[in-house]
């Protein structure tokens, strides 16, 4: 062979062992680790099985859509811890995930869940979206790491009091929180606004996530003469309270509370009680029905997880699909790399059109109420 033929023939071939290596990496599926924090076992377990499953569903999407990023087929997989809504736990939960370097995370459920465990993803540089966690403190802390997806409790208890105050022409109220985060959080602003449109807040009461008796504190409210109750915490607390008025004579006192009680299950919970129709709820963002391509995307819910839905599983999915999308335009999986796109992101998701302001909360945040008419939430707005 002449020698300019041995020459092209040797740099054709050293060219192709350089090419191989990229080609070979090109090939090689990255594999993307999510975290996913919520309580599965405990009082609140209904709710965070529903926001695992949400979150599922979009791992299922993402993985048969053959997501590229960097050029790479991404696999995601799914690594679910349950925190049973308690601060300890959670924050054990989020430090296992940081000590496995999984590649981001979709939680915490509950406000008092989130909030510490955010500080152990800040320390450790892993984003965390959660999907409904409204305390505002959750986005003051000055974290580049934390974001959500709901209107926080300031937008939630102030919506709540107006109502009292302008729609159903209320004068006395009752607070009554269950001394978590999140149940101080949305209760604290209720009163305030209460207060600030001149309404009487009678009585203050406490109780924990726990609690199954409400008797004496309902005979002390009943005893100022308190017109509603505004109840900072769950639902598994709700449905009993809720009974336990009908009992005392209290049929005709409204119950207002946050998305804690706004679950579909509540009727269930409060056995039956015809004041369920008294109660006032809110939640963030808009309802299904409402959504962009809410009632298609339920379904496929529904097909995949029958019956347990409970509202809050399109917050979970359009948490991961957030969480993908910032990853595919920063060409990497790398929470270093990919977290400040996250600031950048505009996307339509299933619960709405997502952005995120430069304190990670969501830029144009819609807040809806319910009301209970023969056993099924309605949304009001």
């Amino acid at each position: 062979m002449p020698r300019r033929q041995r020459s092209i023939a040797t740099c054709l071939l050293l060219s192709s062992a350089a090419i191989a290596p990229f080609t070979a990496l090109a090939q090689t599926p990255l594999t993307v680790r999510i975290g996913q924090v919520g309580p599965t076992s405990g009082p609140a377990a209904h709710l965070g099985a529903d926001n695992v499953n949400g979150t599922r569903l979009a791992i299922d999407d993402l993985n048969a859509a053959n997501v590229l990023i960097g050029g790479r087929k991404a696999r995601f997989e799914l690594i679910a811890e349950d925190d049973a809504a308690d601060p300890k736990q959670g924050t054990q939960a989020a430090q296992k995930l940081c000590d496995q370097q999984v590649n981001g995370v979709v939680g915490h459920l509950t406000s008092g869940s989130t909030m510490p465990a955010s500080k152990v993803y800040n320390q450790c540089g892993i984003p965390h979206v959660s999907p409904v966690a409204t305390n505002p403190r959750l986005t003051q802390q000055g974290f580049k790491t934390s974001f959500r997806l709901l209107a926080n409790d300031n937008a939630m208890g102030d919506a709540l009091a107006r109502y009292a105050h302008s729609t159903l022409k209320l004068t006395k109220v009752a607070v009554v929180d269950d001394r978590s985060a999140y149940g101080q959080g949305v209760a604290t602003v209720f009163k305030k606004t209460a207060q600030s449109l001149g309404l009487a807040v009678v009585d203050e009461q406490f109780t924990h996530d726990k609690a199954a008796d409400f008797s004496a504190i309902l005979t002390a409210i009943k005893a100022k003469g308190a017109q509603a109750i505004f109840y900072g915490g769950l639902d598994t607390q709700a449905g009993p309270m809720l009974r336990q008025m009908g009992t005392l004579g209290m049929g005709k006192v409204h119950l207002f509370g946050g998305d804690g009680i706004c679950t579909v299950r509540l009727p269930e919970l409060a056995g039956g009680a015809a004041n369920v129709t008294a109660v006032t709820c809110g939640e963030g963002g808009s309802s299904i029905e409402k959504m962009p391509g809410g009632l298609a995307w339920k379904a496929r819910y529904d097909a995949r997880f029958p019956g347990q839905y409970q509202g809050n599983a399109p917050y979970g999915y359009d948490a991961m699909m957030v969480l993908a999308e910032a990853m595919k335009k920063a060409g990497s999986a790398d929470p270093k790399v990919y977290g400040a796109e996250l600031f950048r992101i505009d996307m339509p998701g299933v619960t709405a059109r997502i952005a995120f302001d430069a304190t990670g909360e969501l830029a144009n945040p819609a807040l809806t109420l319910f009301q209970f008419k023969d056993g099924k939430k309605q949304a009001l707005n």
